[in-house]
C-alpha cells in the first residue's frame, strides 16, 4: 500500500506560482513513478505531470509545457509539482498518484490521494 498526502493548494491571482506537494508513505513508495493529475468542475480527471521513481524522465500534458514542473525527493519520499504562469483554466482539484510503471492515463494508477484545490482568478 502507498498513502499519499497533497498540499499546497491555494487561490492565486492569473499568473502568479503555486508549488503543490505530494508526502508518499508506505512499503517501497520511493520505487513508484508518481503523477499528478486534475479534475475541474464538471470535468474529467485529466493527466497533468508524471515523473519516473528515479526522476530521470517527466512527462507533461501540452497545455502545461513549460509553465509546470514535476520533481520529486526520494530521500523525504515527495514529489512535487511547481505551477507558474497560473492561468483561470488550471483551476481543478490537483490529485497525486502512484504507479509502478509510468503511465499518462489515470487506468494505469494504482494509489490516489486526496487532492488538493488549485483557484486562479482572473
Amino acid at each position: 500500500q502507498v498513502h499519499l498526502v497533497e498540499s499546497g493548494g491555494g487561490l492565486v491571482q492569473a499568473g502568479g506560482s503555486l508549488r503543490l506537494s505530494c508526502a508518499a508513505s508506505g512499503r517501497t513508495s520511493s520505487n513508484y513513478a508518481l503523477g499528478w493529475f486534475r479534475q475541474a468542475p464538471g470535468k474529467e480527471r485529466d493527466f497533468v505531470a508524471a515523473i519516473t521513481w528515479s526522476g530521470n524522465s517527466t512527462y507533461y500534458e501540452d497545455s502545461v509545457k513549460g509553465r509546470f514542473t514535476i520533481s520529486r525527493d526520494n530521500a523525504n519520499n515527495t514529489v512535487y509539482l511547481q505551477m507558474n504562469s497560473l492561468k483561470p483554466e488550471d483551476t481543478a482539484v490537483y490529485c497525486c498518484a502512484a504507479t509502478f510503471f509510468i503511465a499518462t492515463t489515470q487506468e494505469n494508477y494504482d494509489y490516489w490521494g486526496q487532492g488538493t484545490q488549485v483557484t486562479v482568478s482572473s
